[in-house]
């Protein structure tokens, strides 16, 4: 009775053990969570950005508040951004520079963008203001002119470019790349005071307008967006323009904007991808462990109640 007992109890233990572990013992193991496809990456090597010094030596456009010419702040800038460019693996890259008169220097850099096979053409200027904004002061001996009413940025596109559709999606990349460093673009371009200037605000979060008779704009034959980094006809935004932290971050914002176009425009080659996987070495198979149900059934089989 007493031997039956014990033996009636051990069975009774081992299928509470069974019972309990059955999903253990007959499921398969639970699925690992599905893994989130990888954004796409950028192709940096093959993607080519043409870096638009706007304005030439002879033509250097507007005049700070303080009496400096726009286009040594436009090749300042455009500068640190090829450099940031370069440094991150855009090696095809290239800075525009071109001399001469306004026309035939626009004609040259449009000719010269479409000569190059780029994926990108990014022209850099700074903005002033309508003469009737003017007001004089007096900086180191001599009348300048400045007007402070107006600060920030602004980012321009056209319709009339070969693809206005790229050409917006950059710019707005562009516009909150900026708005995330807390860069701020100028809204006075939609008001009705600035005449024939007035423009068409596309964009209202990143700050990107319309100028569709830009000759840069128009006639390139890859999308192109054009940046006024800033007014430097404001006498405190002059100074910021010219300062490393500003130059800085402006590059910076560039530099991310052009990385997430050119990852949905240029991805990496799935050649690349299978290249890089047929690289890597195999992982070692691992061998199944026995489930813990199957360890007491083995240990009260009859063979082992014979041991």
């Amino acid at each position: 009775m007493g031997s039956s007992w014990r033996t009636s109890k051990t069975w009774l233990f081992v299928s509470v053990l069974l019972f309990g572990m059955a999903p253990l013992a007959g499921a398969e193991p639970a699925a690992a969570p599905a893994k989130k496809p990888d954004a796409p990456t950028c192709d940096r090597a093959a993607f080519r950005v043409v870096v638009d010094v706007g304005h030439t030596e002879e033509v250097p456009g507007a005049k700070s508040a303080r009496g400096a010419y726009e286009y040594d702040f436009n090749l300042a800038l455009a500068k640190r951004v090829e450099q940031l460019l370069r440094e991150a693996g855009f090696d095809k890259t290239i800075l525009l520079v071109t001399h001469g008169h306004a026309h035939p220097s626009l004609a040259e850099r449009v000719a010269r963008a479409n000569a190059s096979g780029a994926d990108l053409f990014f022209s850099i200027h700074h903005d002033s203001v309508p003469d009737k904004f003017l007001e004089k002061w007096e900086y180191e001996g001599e009348t300048r002119s400045y007007s402070d009413r107006f600060k920030g940025h602004s980012i321009f596109i056209s319709n009339q470019n070969a693809d206005p559709r790229r050409s917006l999606q950059f710019a707005s990349l562009l516009g909150k790349q900026l708005k995330a460093r807390d860069l701020k673009y100028t809204p006075h371009y939609t008001q009705k005071f600035m005449g024939h200037r007035q423009r068409i605000l596309v964009d209202k979060d990143a700050g990107v307008y319309r100028y569709d008779q830009l000759i840069v704009l128009k006639d390139t034959r890859m999308p192109a967006v054009l940046l006024e980094a800033g007014s430097i006809i404001n006498r405190d935004e002059e100074l910021t323009m010219s300062s490393p932290e500003r130059q800085a971050k402006i590059s910076a914002a560039a530099l991310d904007a052009v990385d997430a176009y050119c990852a949905i425009q240029r991805p990496v080659r799935p050649a690349q991808e299978a290249h890089r996987s047929a690289a890597a070495p195999a992982a070692a198979p691992v061998a199944a462990k026995p489930s813990p149900a199957a360890s007491i059934l083995q240990f009260f089989s009859p063979a082992k109640r014979t041991q």
